[in-house]
C-alpha cells in the first residue's frame, strides 16, 4: 500500500465521515474495516425480503449527522412516523387522547402539560445549568404533576434510548425531544440505515480515500509519545503518523499499548454504555392497521411501524416494524435475554394482537450495545477526544465521545471533530517545521 497521510480505523459512521472530510481536504487516507461490511451499528440484513436495521433506527432533523450529511451530499429519503400516536399505560394500549382525557389524568395536569408542550421549544438546552443537573431533578423541579412528569421521562426515555434520569444529563436529552417535536422533525431512512453508509463510502472513495474491507488492524504502535505504525491482520506493519481511531473504546483501548496510562483509560472507567433489546418483525398485514406508533408510559418500551414512513423497507405489501425495551429501568442495568423476548413478545400481543400468525421474518437482538457512553454525571471528563493527549498523531471518535450530542449524532460529531482537529495539527505542524527551516 502506497504511503497515506491518516488511517482511520473503523469503517462506521464516525470513520467515514472523518474520511470524508480528510480527503475532500485534500489528505491521503486510508479506512481500515475489519468486516466485509461496513457500517457497524448501521448496517441493514436483508431476511425473506424485509430490510432490518439493527432495531429502530431514526434520523433527527437539524441534529450533527444530519447537517453533516446534508453538506457531504448524502440525499436522505424516507418519511416521517406517524403523528398518531397510542401510548402504553397500565397494561393497556389506548389512543393518546383517550390517555390525556382519562381519570389517571386530572384538569391540572393537562394544563400543565400543555403549557410544558406549549414553551419546550423556547427553553434553552445550552445554558450552564442545563448541562449540570440530572433529567429526574430537572423534571422534578419544574413539573408538579406526576403524570406530566411520566410523559416527559417517557419522551426522554424514547428520543435517547436512555433510561437513567438520575444520571443522564437534562440539556442534551431534551434538546433531543425538541427536535422530535418539529414537524417533520423525525426521519425514517428509506433503504434502511445501509443507504446512509454505502453512500458514505462511495464519497470518501470519489474523494481520494482507500477504504479497505475485510482488514483489521492488531495495533496502533508509538514510540517517545508519537504514533509510529500500525500492525495489520495480514502481518504488515505500515508506518504512518496520523490515526484515527473509530472504534469502541474498549477495542481503542486493545489497539493501544499501555492505554491504561493514558486519558483512554479514564474514558473507559467514566462510560456507561446503553443497551437495549429489539425485536424487528416482518408482518404480512397488520392486525390493527391504525396503530403505528406506541409509546411506553409505565413500560420502558416504543413500538414503530417504520413501513407506515418507508414501504420499501418490505416487499409485496408486507410491514417492517420495532418494538424496544430499553434497558436500565429502575437503574437496574441488567437484561435476560429469554425474559426479555418473552416480554417483548407479550407488548406485541397487546400492540397488535393476531400477530403470531402474520410473521414473514423476525429479528431479536438481546442486550444490544446502543451508544458506548453519553453525557451523565459521573464523566470525570465532560468532553472526551478527538486528541489523546498522551500520544501524539492519535485522534478518536465514535458515538461515545458525545461532546453534548445524542446516538448517531455523536458518532457523526466525533468524526469531524478528530478529523478538523488532527487537520489543524497538521497544518500547525508545518508551520513549525516551515519555522526551522528557515
Amino acid at each position: 500500500m502506497r504511503k497515506v497521510d491518516v488511517a482511520v480505523v473503523g469503517g462506521g459512521i464516525a470513520g467515514l465521515v472523518a474520511a470524508n472530510d480528510l480527503a475532500r481536504a485534500g489528505k491521503s487516507v486510508v479506512v481500515f474495516e475489519k468486516s466485509a461490511q461496513f457500517g457497524g451499528r448501521a448496517i441493514t440484513v436483508r431476511k425473506k425480503g424485509a430490510l432490518f436495521n439493527l432495531g429502530g433506527h431514526a434520523l433527527y432533523r437539524g441534529g450533527s449527522a444530519d447537517t453533516i450529511f446534508q453538506e457531504l451530499g448524502l440525499k436522505l429519503e424516507g418519511g416521517s412516523p406517524s403523528r398518531r400516536v397510542s401510548v402504553i399505560w397500565k397494561n393497556r394500549v389506548m389512543p393518546l387522547s383517550r390517555f390525556l382525557f382519562g381519570r389517571d389524568m386530572s384538569w391540572t395536569g393537562r394544563i400543565e402539560l400543555l403549557r410544558m408542550l406549549a414553551k419546550l421549544g423556547r427553553i434553552d438546552t445550552d445554558n450552564g445549568e442545563m448541562t449540570s443537573i440530572s433529567v429526574r431533578e430537572w423534571l422534578e423541579r419544574e413539573m408538579r404533576d406526576p403524570m406530566v412528569r411520566n410523559v416527559f421521562y417517557a419522551l426522554i426515555r424514547t428520543g435517547t434510548f436512555t433510561q437513567a434520569p438520575d444520571l443522564q444529563y437534562i440539556g442534551p436529552a431534551l434538546r433531543q425531544v425538541q427536535r422530535s417535536f418539529r414537524k417533520q422533525g423525525v426521519l425514517y431512512v428509506q433503504g434502511g440505515w445501509q443507504s446512509i453508509i454505502d453512500q458514505l463510502r462511495e464519497k470518501a472513495v470519489r474523494a481520494g480515500a482507500i477504504v479497505a474491507g475485510s482488514a483489521g488492524v492488531e495495533a496502533i504502535g508509538h514510540d517517545g509519545g508519537e504514533v509510529c505504525r500500525l500492525h495489520l491482520s495480514n502481518g504488515e506493519t505500515m508506518e504512518i503518523g496520523y490515526v484515527i481511531s473509530a472504534v469502541p473504546l474498549a477495542e481503542t483501548c486493545r489497539l493501544i499499548r499501555d492505554a491504561g496510562r493514558t486519558s483512554l483509560q479514564v474514558w473507559k472507567d467514566q462510560a456507561r454504555a446503553v443497551s437495549v433489546a429489539c425485536l424487528d418483525l416482518c408482518l404480512r398485514r397488520l392486525p390493527v392497521p391504525n396503530r403505528n406508533v406506541v409509546l411506553g408510559i409505565d413500560q420502558p418500551v416504543f413500538f414503530s411501524n417504520q413501513s407506515k414512513a418507508t414501504p420499501s423497507l418490505a416487499e409485496d405489501g408486507s410491514w417492517v416494524m420495532h418494538l424496544i425495551k430499553y434497558n436500565g429501568y429502575n437503574g437496574a442495568g441488567e437484561s435476560d435475554p429469554k425474559k426479555d423476548e418473552a416480554f417483548l413478545e407479550q407488548m406485541m400481543d397487546r400492540i397488535q394482537p393476531g400477530w403470531r400468525k402474520e410473521v414473514v421474518a423476525r429479528q431479536f437482538l438481546p442486550n444490544m450495545t446502543v451508544v458506548g457512553d453519553y453525557m451523565h454525571i459521573d464523566r470525570i471528563d465532560k468532553t472526551p477526544g478527538p486528541v489523546v493527549p498522551e500520544i501524539r498523531g492519535l485522534y478518536v471518535a465514535g458515538d461515545w465521545a458525545s461532546h453534548g450530542e445524542v446516538l448517531v449524532d455523536a458518532a457523526a460529531a466525533s468524526g469531524r471533530r478528530a478529523a478538523q482537529r488532527l487537520l489543524q495539527d497538521m497544518q500547525d505542524g508545518a508551520r513549525v517545521y516551515s519555522a526551522q527551516a528557515g
